[in-house]
């Protein structure tokens, strides 16, 4: 019987740690996390980590584990992620993979090569460099990273050095690798979950978030990030920490930064809405207060129980 692993997706604030929760608990299982940020140490309060006590209620796996300084990609997550799923499974219990970082998801789902390119911020990137720089810049660049696919290019195949370009750092590996490594072959069972709000409910859930994250010390929080490590930092490139730093550099007022993380965290929840909605393999669920979580998990966990 092929292993079977519940996905549970939707955007910030939507209550995805405590559905995974409460499932884990009805199933006796541990959760994986799929969160870019909350696997770096120390980015507490801003990045909404499951507090000390939901953490001693469930095992948690990839929360803070590394240090804010150390680089993680998408195809890393794959394989440890994957490792973690075959080790619950050979313990006959069924992972539970909570987060809204659609691309950690799509890759664990269906293998990193489709999702390498998927990334429009970094294409975003690397179209203005060009148009600052020009095509010998991008070409110059991929001669660094991955000598043997530029030596099958020239500097005005711009589109495929991007492509290139992408492949790597959104995988740590050279295109050509990925060519010559069949599609990953799994025989795992993912069932995936959304959870759906009113969208104006759910925007109030976030703008009460941003001032409970005041309120809990983020303005401290990272203050001791920045004595520490470099502000310029990728994992501090994060929506709650940037806006801080920009206050702490007195290029804000405090009320401008919050204002900005709510803006900002909003428009981060539209985003993560519209990857989700593409996937047609996504069972829905609307939710119209957390009361209605306790009742969701049930279903999910009697249905996949008896399957």
């Amino acid at each position: 019987m092929e292993p079977k692993v519940i996905v549970i997706v939707g955007p910030t604030c939507s209550g995805k740690t405590s559905l995974a929760i409460l499932l884990a608990e009805k199933l006796n299982s541990e959760i994986i996390s799929a969160d870019s940020r909350q696997i770096y140490k120390y980015l507490d309060i801003g990045t909404a980590k499951p507090d000390k006590e939901q953490l001693e209620k469930v095992r948690h796996h990839f929360i803070s584990i590394l240090e804010p300084g150390e680089t993680y990609n998408v195809s890393r997550f794959e394989n440890d992620a994957l490792y973690i799923i075959q080790s619950l499974s050979g313990k006959e219990k069924i992972p539970i993979v909570a987060g809204g970082s659609g691309l950690y998801i799509k890759a664990l789902i269906d293998g990193i090569f489709d999702v390498a390119d998927a990334d429009g911020e970094l294409r975003n990137e690397f179209l203005e460099k060009r148009r600052l720089y020009g095509n010998d810049f991008l070409y110059d660049e991929l001669k660094i990273v991955d000598p043997e696919s530029v030596s099958k290019m020239l500097p005005q195949n711009w589109k495929r050095i991007m492509r290139a370009l992408e492949v790597f750092y959104r995988t740590g590996k050279p295109i050509g690798v990925h060519h010559r490594e069949q599609m990953r072959e799994t025989n795992i069972n993912f069932v995936q979950f959304g959870l759906r709000w009113d969208r104006q409910i759910l925007y109030n859930y976030i703008e009460q978030r941003a001032d409970e994250m005041i309120s809990n010390g983020l303005i401290e929080e990272t203050k001791s990030l920045i004595e520490k490590y470099d502000r310029r930092l990728n994992s501090l490139n994060t929506v709650g920490y940037k806006e801080i730093i920009a206050y702490l550099n007195n290029e804000i007022t405090l009320e401008r930064a919050v204002e900005l993380i709510k803006r900002n965290t909003r428009r981060f929840a539209k985003r993560q809405l519209t990857w989700f909605r593409a996937d047609e393999r996504i069972t829905w669920f609307d939710v119209k207060s957390q009361e209605d979580l306790e009742n969701i998990a049930d279903e999910i966990a009697y249905k996949e129980n008896s399957r």
